[in-house]
């Protein structure tokens, strides 16, 4: 009883939860938790409904001393009231006890506190950013990543991320695909379930499981002009075909909550959308869990224009659906006013805490609020080799091979000598990237420390001019050198005397993420001249990138013999920069974003709708959509991807030309490695909707399989297509699958050119 305070109505609720409590079979676990649910929720006054709608960021030292004035001495304040639900930024088993201690053991009914944190890919050992895992297109690894994420989080106390972010998104320019799974929705709904079902499990009281969040709802990647919390302005098509989808896969892989967004759609901010919120997630989808504000955007409404002030706000967003409000602090000062004055309705305060109080239960906090407090646990848990080796699974697996002209890829791992050049090169803290969880800072392995543990080549290292100055962190600005130059001449020095070179550049590890959008996707201060005096001294250059996002490396591409796309890839991003580099790991990765020639082709995507006048090779007209500086053309598109070996596409087949609309017919495709060493692929599949009721994308992913094949082995694969390949949302959102012709493609990636035709009767 100690778990839930000590008054008498305290007790007696406890009593009635262990009366409930005992074998369940599965048909009446449900009826089971809603009795438990309904027992807390008698004894609650309208006061301690609110609180649990209340999230606080951890303001004070929770090991030390109570605050004693302020808005830190307030909070604590509510807390100890149980005016709290959740915190959030409070990490390490110790502190989270702390604070778990103040709610069930000093409020008037004990209910413990969920404790959530951005864990978005990794905690304290981290795997390569979201965007690079999604280049891996290894939907078990990207399962496995979250599970070992969750681990290590929920061993330090945290039993709630704020992740995955599934929002699709088609420019570079904005930070945050840094944290999704890139441009494309079929892709993107497939890891959304994943990433959910590796941080969630089976079993949400299992102590290795924490809560996921599906963000943001909805349209955060359409931002216009990539500007971070910038205007989203998409018609229902896109939102129905592209953006929904991958909240559609969370909701299909049980995730227990969602987080609204900070733009507006449609003119109302999604904090107090109604039409998203109510009708669509709630309504139509069903959504059992609850609603989480991003970080204070109830109050942001105001600022939007859509609320005068911040009672009128705490009213549009809780009528509008949203259950729990992110720091703002406006539900637990204005609802219970709002109940009483009819402007908010009790029955929708209970609605929300009954879904919050249920996951409470599920993570089996009511039966031991400490089971996330374990600080041996803590210990034996973190960074232990089990996630250092999923980490270092998971690096090797993102890295993408843009280009290797003249097979200058795979170097020899002995005998060589080697220029490796630039400031990324020897950096332990940017392959951290950004959302960096409570890892340690200058704790990854750095290339240079990759290449020398690896290999036996003779390393001659040059940083080149400094591109990053100063000491970089999360709430600060990324300052870059522009002018000073010293350490180029150092560089070439070093280049005459190498047989190869190895230039490392890219962005810092706080170049993208949340508030880092950029209107230059070039590589940043001076290594873009640093690149080109290199090649000048020594063209035999292997480019590694280094970035959270796709970059503008038009010149690289057309004079750089072999570039490797390395993203930013965690704890063990040089182990597996070297195991690449030196062939100990076949390069497997594709693209997930497109790559543009130039920041001027931005948004681009591959699953584009044909214009009236579209982009036709060899037209000599001006009038067609086009540019007269660029080709439409991207540099590198979704999908692409090089192996140390080839592959060779042959006998695509239809099991039949036709097929009813609620029928199917099987693909199949044989694949042969036709190199010298064994290889993954991954086998694309796209269709296209030649004729629609609305227009319809060029063509689009419905489909992937990969396969490794020793030299000389062939493979044929199959794939079934039926009404989910063929179908599509209205801008009304109904699903129609409709009679017509469509072509089916597969290749390596997205401008794969190898069809067969196929007729739905």
């Amino acid at each position: 009883m100690k778990y839930l305070g000590t008054s008498i109505l305290a007790s007696f609720m406890f009593l009635v939860i262990l009366g409930c409590q005992g074998p369940k079979s599965s048909s009446t676990e449900d009826s089971t938790l809603d009795a438990r649910v309904d027992s807390l929720m008698a004894l609650m006054t309208l006061e301690e409904k609110v609180g649990q709608m209340n999230q606080y960021n951890g303001f004070w030292e929770v090991t030390g001393p109570a605050p004693k004035e302020g808005d830190a001495a307030k909070k604590y304040d509510h807390l100890r009231k149980g005016l709290v639900g959740s915190m959030l930024n409070v990490t390490g088993s110790e502190n989270v006890r702390a604070v778990q201690r103040i709610a069930v053991e000093e409020t008037r009914l004990g209910i413990p506190l969920l404790i959530g944190y951005d864990v978005i890919h990794g905690f304290k050992t981290l795997s390569p950013i979201p965007l690079a895992e999604a280049a891996s297109w290894d939907l078990l690894a990207i399962r496995k990543s979250a599970e070992m994420a969750a681990k290590e989080s929920s061993a330090a106390g945290i039993n709630w991320t704020f992740a995955p972010m599934v929002d699709i998104s088609r420019d570079a320019r904005w930070g945050r695909v840094m944290e999704g799974a890139g441009e494309d929705t079929y892709l993107g709904s497939l890891i959304a379930y994943e990433r959910v079902k590796g941080f969630q499990g089976d079993d949400l009281s299992q102590t290795h499981t924490i809560l996921a969040t599906a963000k943001h709802f909805a349209g955060y990647g359409f931002s216009e002009s990539g500007r971070d919390y910038n205007t989203v302005d998409v018609g229902t098509s896109t939102l129905y075909n592209d953006i929904f989808p991958p909240f559609q896969a969370a909701i299909d892989a049980d995730v227990k909550t969602f987080m609204n967004s900070f733009n507006i759609l449609n003119g109302i901010p999604a904090t107090g959308n109604s039409f998203l919120q109510r009708e669509i997630l709630k309504g139509k989808w069903g959504f059992e869990g609850f609603v989480v504000s991003d970080w204070g955007s109830i109050g942001e409404m105001m600022v939007h224009g859509f609320a005068k002030d911040g009672k009128h706000a705490a009213e549009l967003a809780v009528n509008a659906g949203s259950d729990m409000d992110m720091e703002s602090v406006l539900y637990v000062e204005h609802l219970v006013s709002l109940v009483k004055e009819g402007k908010v309705k009790e029955s929708d305060i209970d609605d929300a805490v009954r879904r919050i109080l249920k996951l409470k239960f599920e993570l089996g906090l009511f039966e031991d609020p400490y089971n996330y407090c374990n600080p041996e646990r803590e210990k034996e848990i973190t960074g232990r080799k089990e996630i250092r080796d999923a980490v270092l699974d998971m690096a090797q697996k993102s890295i993408v091979l843009l280009k290797n002209e003249g097979s200058i890829l795979p170097l020899k791992k002995s005998g060589t000598k080697i220029a490796l050049i630039g400031q990324l090169a020897a950096d332990k803290d940017s392959p951290l990237g950004s959302w960096r969880g409570m890892v340690e800072a200058n704790s990854a392995v750095s290339v240079l420390e990759g290449l020398t543990a690896n290999g036996e080549n003779q390393i001659l290292f040059e940083r080149g001019p400094l591109v990053f100055e100063g000491t970089q962190n999360f709430a600060s600005e990324v300052k870059v050198n522009q002018q000073d130059r010293s350490g180029i001449q150092e560089a070439i020095r070093a280049a005459r005397q190498a047989e190869v070179v190895i230039m490392v550049l890219g962005e810092n590890g706080f170049q993208s993420g949340e508030g880092r959008s950029r209107t230059d996707l070039g590589l940043p201060g001076l290594q873009q001249e640093l690149l080109e005096e290199i090649f000048k001294v020594n063209p035999n250059i292997v480019l590694v990138l280094m970035n959270g996002r796709p970059l503008v490396i038009d010149w690289a591409a057309k004079n750089i013999p072999a570039i490797v796309e390395a993203w930013q890839l965690g704890s063990e991003s040089g182990n597996a920069i070297a195991k690449v580099l030196y062939g100990d790991y076949n390069p497997s990765g594709k693209l997930p974003m497109t790559f543009p020639r130039n920041v001027g082709q931005v948004p681009i995507y591959y699953n584009q709708k044909s214009t009236g006048r579209p982009d036709i090779p060899g037209q000599d007209m001006v009038f067609w959509s086009h540019y007269i500086d660029s080709p439409n053309r991207p540099l590198y598109p979704f999908g692409y991807g090089l192996s140390y070996t080839t592959f060779e596409y042959s006998d695509l087949k239809l099991s039949a030309p036709q097929m009813s609309n609620a029928g199917n017919v099987e693909l199949s495709v044989t694949l042969k490695n036709t190199g010298g060493v064994k290889g993954k692929e991954t086998v694309q599949l796209y269709i296209r909707d030649l004729v629609a009721s609305t227009s319809r994308p060029i063509r689009e992913l419905k489909g992937f399989q990969q396969v490794e094949l020793a030299p000389g082995e062939s493979k044929m694969l199959k794939f079934t297509i039926d009404e989910k390949s063929l179908g599509f949302y209205t801008p009304t959102g109904e699903w129609v699958v409709e009679p017509g012709d469509f072509k089916l493609f597969v290749g390596g990636d997205s401008s794969c050119e190898m069809n067969v035709d196929l007729t739905v009767e």
